[in-house]
């Protein structure tokens, strides 16, 4: 993992230095190959398409279902976010900025790259914020060269496409600092470059560009597998290449000559060519019976050793990788909740990874909706909030009413109610729950009798008083 540095004395967000921007535009450009590949793994362009000499190119795209199930597994579920706090705004904020959306975007360049990048901006003619997933191949994060790295700025940029200049690129770079907002054109030029463009301040007292690791060397999930994928494609093409070649077989003629004389003018070679027309329509064929014979010459392979060495290579992609595959029978029926923490264990080791790398760059979009909130008004301590990330998985709904059974007055009803899937609020299903249960109360009182016994409130007079 390269990771963009910069001595904090030689940056000043009032007058950034283009030049010390085009060599780090450089440097990020550099590993540009990598990320690509990475991209047209996902989307099914492998190696195996690039070999000009082979008949038959199949893509068994194990990188796109490692990817797939990995981000599902990790951020298919909405984050959640709890506090003892009324944090309503910020929710609110976060729904209407689209931070579900990203997330999902987030999780997938996650594993593809290693890393993802996000943007955090206020709307153009409105008072509010915004999340847009940002592409790999043109983001990066600049930091200073202390130990603890903090942010100095990133940038996000593109190269301007301009026919009439075939000598020098430019580099149109969005650069973001703590406090303000460049949009520069960086021509690719040693020398220096004035500065032209005039800052916007951005007020959102942080670089509103965050950074995701997928692990600590943001590795992706099928990066280090792509050897083993690239053997299990040549293994299927060089598969049904053999189908393919076994009916093509050649039939050999023994004894005699395959032709039709009736055909054959002057060793032309029609005779021959019309008789094999006859052969492939009418399926027989005539030979005298002097020792003549007819037999195909075939290739053998070894179908069994094939099946068994695709079983292995399969294997060895979902073992390395820890994405297992979730069409295997072993997934298969009703599995206890038990088994299948044995059988995701892999796959649940490496999300807890995710997820503590991801709760950091939480904690920086939180803070940064914190202080846009702050300018109306509205504080809100995020020291207090937890995210909450919910893994997406087939549950067991008989086990686990079983468990909520065996557990009832032994366990507070809230932290059993939370264990329950299908429910969302657990402070709010308890209201409902003691709701129910005090009318049901009532409703029996009313049915067998067991009213209060009070006197009226104007009890009749004595007649024998009266008397």
């Amino acid at each position: 993992m390269h990771v963009f540095t910069m001595p904090r004395e030689n940056w000043d967000e009032r007058n950034p230095d283009k030049q010390a921007i085009r060599r780090l535009i450089q440097k990020h450009r550099a590993s540009i190959g990598r990320l690509k590949k990475l991209k047209d793994y996902y989307e099914g362009d492998h190696d195996i398409l690039k070999e000009g000499d082979r008949k038959n190119k199949l893509v068994c795209n194990h990188a796109k279902d490692i990817s797939d199930t990995a981000s599902s597994y990790f951020i298919g579920n909405p984050v959640s976010y709890k506090s003892k706090e009324d944090i309503t705004a910020l929710t609110d904020a976060l729904e209407t900025a689209g931070a579900d959306e990203v997330d999902g975007d987030n999780g997938i360049d996650l594993s593809i790259y290693g890393r993802a990048y996000e943007y955090i901006y206020t709307k153009q003619e409105e008072a509010e914020l915004a999340i847009r997933n940002l592409p790999p191949e043109n983001t990066f994060v600049v930091y200073d060269d202390s130990v603890e790295q903090k942010e100095l700025f990133a940038v996000y940029y593109y190269a301007r496409v301009d026919s009439t200049d075939r000598v020098n690129t430019v580099y149109v770079a969005t650069v973001l600092t703590q406090n303000y907002k460049y949009v520069l054109d960086i021509r690719d030029i040693d020398g220096p470059q004035a500065l032209l463009e005039e800052p916007e301040p951005h007020f959102k007292g942080e670089v509103p560009i965050i950074e995701y690791l997928n692990n600590k060397l943001a590795i992706g999930d099928y990066e280090l597998q792509i050897p083993l994928i690239d053997a299990y494609n040549v293994l299927m093409s060089d598969r049904v290449t053999d189908k393919e070649q076994f009916i093509d077989a050649i039939l050999a003629v023994y004894g005699t000559i395959l032709s039709d004389e009736d055909a054959e003018e002057e060793g032309d070679g029609k005779g021959s060519e019309e008789a094999m027309k006859r052969l492939r329509k009418e399926k027989l064929l005539e030979m005298p019976g002097d020792g003549a014979k007819a037999e195909y010459i075939t290739r053998t392979f070894d179908e069994a050793g094939v099946e068994i060495l695709k079983k292995a290579i399969e294997q060895d992609i979902h073992k390395f990788s820890h994405i297992p595959c979730m069409s295997d029978e072993s997934f298969g029926g009703n599995v206890s909740g038990v088994a299948m923490e044995f059988k995701l264990l892999g796959m649940e080791n490496i999300t807890k990874i995710k997820t503590r790398y991801y709760k950091k760059g939480l904690r920086k979009r939180l803070r940064i909706f914190s202080n846009f909130l702050a300018n109306k008004a509205i504080q809100i301590d995020v020291s207090k909030i937890t995210p909450t990330f919910t893994r997406a998985l087939p549950k067991n709904l008989l086990e686990i009413s079983q468990i909520v059974a065996n557990l009832w007055g032994k366990v507070s009803r809230k932290t059993l109610l939370s264990q329950i899937p299908f429910v969302e609020d657990p402070d709010e299903e308890l209201q409902v729950v003691e709701k129910e249960e005090a009318e049901n109360l009532k409703r029996q009182q009313e049915l067998f009798g067991n009213q209060p016994n009070t006197p009226p409130e104007n009890p009749p007079e004595d007649v024998d008083d009266e008397e």
